[in-house]
């Protein structure tokens, strides 16, 4: 069985429990540039040198949606489509990362895809133009995903940057960024927690509109 998105996080988070006496705790609130609206569903990292192990994990399509839309996996993670609406849809990713096409289908693909390069992979359908989804693979233990506070707990090794012994640099990443293919960078001094940090992000997209003919082409398929 594939394991859900939840379980995948869990897996994360169990993997990025501290294994030394010389990990802590680092809280980190993030909020929208030039206000106090918290973000999120952001994603959260700093460079570890451990990572953790792969994992089986889905990206469903129902609603002619991903869910999730956002899934984190460490590399050498394989992700499975299923295709739960009555429509067939036909997922690719250009994204250097990894590069894939699943053409037009039901059901379930006959094989899942190997993610094993960390970066942002960004999801289409070519049937349906409004679907977007990201599998962002980490090479890391120390991610996670912000809560509906903005707010986001990782457990950390001291040794951390290349900027010095008091910083440290976090890389964070949203799907509203103006360059969603790449995190941005934020240094953050050690011992001022929680950290503060903004983004600038896009505008929520628009809803989806009604199907088109050739959507409606492969209803009931």
């Amino acid at each position: 069985m594939r394991r859900s998105a939840t379980a995948v996080m869990a897996a994360l988070l169990m993997s990025a429990m501290p294994m030394t006496a010389n990990t802590y705790e680092l809280s980190v609130t993030v909020t929208l540039n030039g206000s106090s609206e918290p973000v999120s569903n952001a994603v959260v990292s700093v460079d570890s040198a451990r990572q953790a192990a792969p994992v089986s994990a889905e990206i469903y399509q129902k609603d002619r949606a991903f869910h999730p839309q956002v899934l984190v996996v460490p590399v050498g993670s394989s992700v499975d489509f299923p295709n739960r609406d009555n429509t067939q849809h036909h997922v690719y990713s250009f994204s250097p990362a990894k590069t894939f096409n699943i053409e037009l289908y039901a059901d379930r693909p006959a094989a899942p895809i190997v993610f094993d390069k960390a970066g942002i992979v960004e999801l289409g359908c070519n049937i349906h133009d409004h679907m977007q989804g990201f599998v962002v693979v980490t090479d890391t233990t120390a991610v996670r995903q912000t809560d509906a506070s903005g707010q986001v707990t990782l457990s950390i090794d001291p040794q951390t940057t290349d900027s010095g012994e008091n910083t440290v640099t976090l890389e964070i990443w949203h799907p509203r960024l103006p360059d969603s293919t790449r995190p941005v960078t934020r240094e953050i001094e050690r011992g001022r927690e929680p950290a503060m940090v903004t983004l600038n992000l896009e505008p929520e997209p628009a809803a989806e509109g009604s199907l088109d003919r050739l959507q409606q082409r492969f209803r009931e398929l």
